[in-house]
């Protein structure tokens, strides 16, 4: 998946926008929810790869990270709730989807549960 297909991908979710929070960085983006502007995709660009971080249960996360070589406990984020998904040619787009799928839902709920 490019950068391009994830952002687009990510935007399919309902009530959600595409922001650049860091100044002086128009490659590293993250797609938020409308009404909480909580994020649940951070895609950014480290050394010359594609990163994806997305939330997950911790239970999930270890078994991500011990059958996909190309997941790994986030990139500057919380270790225990996030992972980086490396994205190359090696990545299985459908895992890709499911995750940002996950992740959409994990922070949804968190916006309900504080309302």
């Amino acid at each position: 998946m490019s950068r391009e297909e994830i952002i687009k991908y990510c935007l399919k979710m309902p009530n959600t926008y595409e922001d650049y929070p860091f100044p002086d960085d128009r490659t590293s983006a993250t797609i938020k929810h409308i009404d909480s502007n909580k994020w649940f995709a951070l895609i950014m660009n480290v050394n010359s790869k594609l990163y994806l971080n997305v939330k997950t249960n911790p239970e999930y996360s270890d078994i991500l990270r011990k059958t996909y070589n190309y997941i790994i406990p986030a990139y500057h984020m919380n270790k225990e709730h996030w992972n980086t998904i490396i994205v190359d040619e090696n990545v299985d787009e459908e895992i890709v989807k499911e995750l940002i799928k996950i992740s959409y839902n994990l922070t949804s709920k968190l916006k309900k549960e504080k309302k």
